[in-house]
């Protein structure tokens, strides 16, 4: 009897980690990859505008990738694409807003690189190589939030992507519970599941809790202009907001590149109402009443250049706050981004504006399951085996005790590291059996950075202890032919410093000094040499050196 293909799952990106979710799957020769996200920076990280995973494993491998399967259309799940499809070159298999948010992207990296979308619907099934992939159901803050039922020939690995079981969501698109609970029947192999929530009791609260919210606020605030900050890719939220706004008499503004760019495209695919004339702009907006206005915007994590930010320090040439205004914050920090917020909201405080941002006002809910319905998926799916996902490393601990609660054997529940294989060489059996190559690679504006070395390095070293710049030019005999010039940026001395100034000078004279009296010398090390006569100085007075560059120039 022919022995079935083993199966393998790598994740490059997702785990002990909120971002940059990306999982490849391998059976035999055939590969996919479910997501391909980014993530934003850590405070270390200067001058970075996000990371992406590694995908030099998926390069070497690149001729048996079959296609890309996309969850849904939030930055940490679609965010690389622009980095990683031209390299790939396979078939995007998506929604048809996913695949708009994706191709909005693409236009943004200047990539000139035509994706192949396959746009996909609730109950699909795809064949990609020995796999077949079935789309369902969930629900979360974007609409077409998909699980993937992956079919592989030995046994069926359910991804549930980013979920919550909302019992009334607001668009209407209830969970699929039917078709979680048939595989559960049937026999889950491995189920990969959402564990960003896993340490909060019950159950997340529904989407509409927040729409009741909106209608409360905007009856008590009925004298004054209503500034609402949210995610740009909860659409679900902004269809409240409109609605919302529209039942008040208000007209709707929308401020922030990624909002008004994502209102539009789901406008035009359907995925949100907006009534005719609802939506106005910023300059008419200016000669209505204020009662009659609601602004929304970006900013809700406070990040440095959104419409929110720029409010807050009077920056904005459009949107300017005074004691008239009511500003609700409807989103929470998220992890890293608690410092930014509080600044924000100090910032608006000022401005004279009253803010909403507490928890207990209900002014946001995750999008993420709660513990209740971590177990639900659980009871449903009744799998073999579990890997946590999509969670920093204390979530995943907790999901997989939750795991052992439930059921799963304990030899069964596996936490993998980015780059971990997991394999199954038959439905009984699974170990990791090695690494690959995974991290984070840093991306600068649409600049492809490395893989976290020498780049954060060098700016760690020029942030911490500044920059000095030693300029030299030599003669034909290796003598100096013009004066030597020494700058310095970011540093504790400086050119009114005399006496330091006067010892640099004299240890660059030595270092050019001894390098024309060495025999055979080559032009490459004098730079080297340089640097240690300057640190030789710097060490008499302090334990860190400046970033020394020398600039050589010989006539």
């Amino acid at each position: 009897m022919k022995r079935k293909p083993e199966l393998t799952v790598c994740p490059l990106g997702g785990m002990g980690e909120i971002g940059k979710n990306l999982t490849v799957f391998r059976c035999g020769d055939d590969f996919i990859i479910v997501d391909c996200g980014l993530k934003f920076p850590e405070e270390d990280m200067l001058g970075i505008d996000f990371v992406i995973p590694d995908i030099e494993y998926l390069i070497e491998n690149k001729s048996k990738i079959r296609a890309i399967f996309i969850t849904h259309g939030h930055e940490d799940h679609i965010g690389a694409l622009p980095f990683v499809l031209p390299r790939l070159d396979v078939p995007v298999y998506c929604s048809r807003l996913a695949g708009g948010l994706i191709e909005n992207k693409m236009v943004d990296a200047h990539t000139g690189y035509t994706p192949d979308y396959r746009y996909v619907s609730p109950g699909d099934r795809v064949t990609a190589g020995c796999f077949e992939v079935e789309f369902i159901q969930l629900c979360h803050s974007i609409p077409d939030a998909f699980a993937l039922a992956i079919h592989t020939p030995l046994g069926v690995v359910v991804h549930t992507g980013d979920f919550k079981f909302d019992p009334t969501p607001s668009d209407g698109n209830r969970p699929d519970y039917s078709t979680l609970a048939r595989l559960g029947d049937e026999g889950v192999l491995l189920l990969m599941s959402d564990s960003t929530n896993v340490e909060r009791p019950g159950s997340t609260p529904s989407e509409k809790v927040i729409g009741q919210t909106f209608e409360r606020f905007f009856r008590l605030y009925k004298d004054r202009r209503i500034i609402i900050a949210t995610f740009a890719s909860n659409l679900n939220r902004t269809q409240m907001i409109l609605a919302t706004a529209a039942r008040f008499n208000r007209k709707a503004v929308l401020v922030g590149r990624s909002m008004t760019a994502n209102v539009e495209l789901a406008a035009q695919l359907g995925y949100l109402d907006v009534p005719d004339g609802l939506i106005v702009s910023a300059q008419d907006a200016e000669h209505m009443p204020d009662n009659h206005v609601v602004i929304l915007t970006t900013g809700s994590q406070g990040e440095p250049f959104s419409g929110l930010v720029l409010m807050s320090r009077g920056a904005h040439r459009q949107v300017k706050l005074g004691p008239k205004d009511l500003v609700i914050i409807s989103a929470t920090p998220i992890p890293g981004n608690e410092k930014l917020v509080s600044q924000t909201v100090n910032r608006l405080f000022a401005c004279g504006a009253e803010v909403i941002y507490e928890r207990e006002e209900k002014i946001h809910v995750s999008g993420h399951a709660s513990r209740n319905e971590l177990m639900l998926m659980f009871s449903l799916t009744r799998p073999k085996f579990f890997v946590p996902c999509h969670g920093e490393y204390r979530h995943l601990v907790r999901h997989a005790q939750l795991a052992r609660e439930m059921g799963v054997a304990a030899k069964n529940v596996f936490i993998l590291q980015n780059g971990d294989q997991l394999r199954f060489a038959d439905s009984r059996k699974a170990e990791v059996i090695g690494r690959v190559q995974a991290g984070p690679v840093l991306i600068d504006g649409v600049v492809l950075g490395e893989f976290e070395g020498s780049i954060l390095r060098e700016r760690r070293e020029m942030a911490e202890n500044g920059l000095v710049v030693i300029s030299v030019v030599l003669d034909g005999s290796l003598r100096p032919a013009a004066p030597i010039q020494i700058q310095t940026r970011g540093s504790v001395y400086s050119a009114d410093d005399g006496s330091t100034f006067g010892e640099l000078e004299n240890a660059v004279r030595t270092a050019v000094a001894q390098f024309a009296r060495t025999p055979g010398a080559k032009r490459e090390t004098l730079p080297t040499e340089i640097r240690k006569r300057i640190r030789e100085v710097f060490s008499r007075s302090s334990r860190n050196y400046p970033t020394i560059i020398p600039l050589i120039t010989y006539i």
